[in-house]
């Protein structure tokens, strides 16, 4: 999605790390004897941001900047990990949003939530050969009518398990607009690919150290809904943590880099007291990724966090097949969770058949062409497109079930073995 320092430069400002984790341990104790859900009779009639949501204990924890080791404990044995890969047979998969929603809020709130039409582009999706979907969620969202927000998420996966299709969640995204706004969604900008997306938290939240009390009951409660659930497929905790929403400078942080490295390790560590039965993710996008004098800092917390490592390539065949190679030396299994840039060298037919020979899961950009508008190219920030693209960026078929171009979609039946 784009239009160093050794991990263990984030360190505990305060208190101790075994409190913190008992804290929290707590918490999720009380989420499971209420199924994480039930409690949300008496919370939601709270004012979400002038009464505090945890208790106090808890809420003092939170001051706590984790080190990366206590990030850490609990994540999967490169044998688990590879254990859970192979037990998955090979994903493929797609990026998936709602072709009538212009982001995450539109698709999931209850005004916009389309249960008729994700029936159907999930069908769809399945008839050409995908098993999983990588699905955004939003702090907002949960925020702004937690119950129905679980009730919509559950609908979502049960109607995603009818079509054999397991979907890899997105709890938080550093990409595109910097001010999200729960409620009615703008319109889209003529010719301009994803005009309107959204990051999670928003800039405004992102340095607020009493709503990070917030996104710790949002991650822990979204968690632990499905932690037993394995039509789930697994957890994306951050999509492209540092990417600077270059488009949106005017109101973008010039400091979201470290805040989101210091809030990256406490999201996997509320996560990982949940326990699920999925493995955690968060895909790296940029720059280098073997050489730890290169690398930068948010790429070595999410490479020495990740239980299964995911990248992003919208490179050609020969680069996306480098990009593998930068990652070997972790010894973990590896998703793809974003390809297909046509324009760039990305393609079904270059990319595809080397994830399926270097055993890689792999997700493209998009599936159904909507609101989005990602089949423009992201040059369209620069000069809109008034008119059709020569060739579509992203995206696999039309709203209305055809396919952009059938021997895509003949290569992936083919090589996911499908009818």
């Amino acid at each position: 999605m784009y239009a160093g320092a050794d991990v263990g430069t984030v360190r505990l400002s305060g208190g101790s790390m075994t409190t913190a984790k008992s804290k929290d341990d707590n918490l999720v104790r009380d989420l499971r004897h209420t199924n994480g859900i039930r409690s949300d009779r008496t919370v939601r009639r709270r004012t979400l941001l002038k009464v505090p949501l945890l208790a106090a204990p808890a809420a003092a924890a939170l001051s706590a900047t984790p080190t990366a080791s206590a990030a850490m404990a609990g994540r999967w044995s490169t044998d688990r990990a590879h254990r859970w890969f192979r037990a998955q047979g090979w994903l493929v998969g797609a990026n998936y949003i709602t072709s009538n929603a212009i982001n995450q809020l539109e698709m999931f709130q209850a005004k916009t939530f389309d249960p008729a039409r994700i029936d159907n582009e999930l069908r769809m999706a399945r008839s050409i050969g995908l098993n999983t979907v990588r699905v955004f969620l939003h702090d907002q969202l949960w925020t702004q009518d937690r119950v129905g927000f679980h009730r919509r998420l559950g609908q979502f996966v049960d109607i995603a398990a009818k079509h054999r299709i397991r979907p890899l969640l997105v709890l938080f995204d550093s990409c595109w607009d910097p001010l999200p706004r729960s409620g009615t969604q703008r319109a889209p900008v003529r010719g301009v690919h994803n005009s309107g997306w959204v990051q999670s938290p928003g800039a405004e939240r992102l340095d607020d150290r009493r709503y990070r009390q917030v996104l710790q009951e949002y991650v822990i409660r979204v968690i632990s809904q499905f932690r037993n659930d394995d039509r789930v497929l697994g957890w994306d905790l951050w999509n492209e943590p540092d990417n600077p929403a270059a488009v949106y400078a005017k109101t973008e942080r010039k400091d979201k880099p470290e805040l989101v490295a210091e809030l990256l390790p406490q999201v996997f560590r509320w996560a990982r007291t949940v326990d699920p039965v999925q493995p955690l993710t968060t895909g790296v996008w940029e720059g280098e990724w073997r050489d730890a004098a290169r690398r930068s800092e948010m790429a070595s917390i999410q490479l020495d966090l990740a239980d299964v490592l995911s990248f992003h390539s919208y490179d050609n065949p020969a680069g996306f097949e480098r990009r593998i190679e930068e990652l070997q030396p972790w010894g973990r299994p590896m998703m793809c969770t974003e390809y297909l840039a046509r324009t760039e060298g990305s393609t079904i037919e270059g990319v595809l058949p080397v994830a399926k020979r270097r055993h890689v899961g792999a997700y493209t950009w998009g599936l159904v062409a909507g609101k989005t508008q990602t089949y423009l190219p992201w040059d369209s920030w620069d000069k809109p497109y008034l008119d059709p693209p020569r060739e579509w960026f992203h995206d696999l078929i039309f709203d209305v079930g055809r396919p952009y171009r059938p021997r895509e979609i003949d290569t992936l039946r083919s090589l996911t073995g499908s009818p």
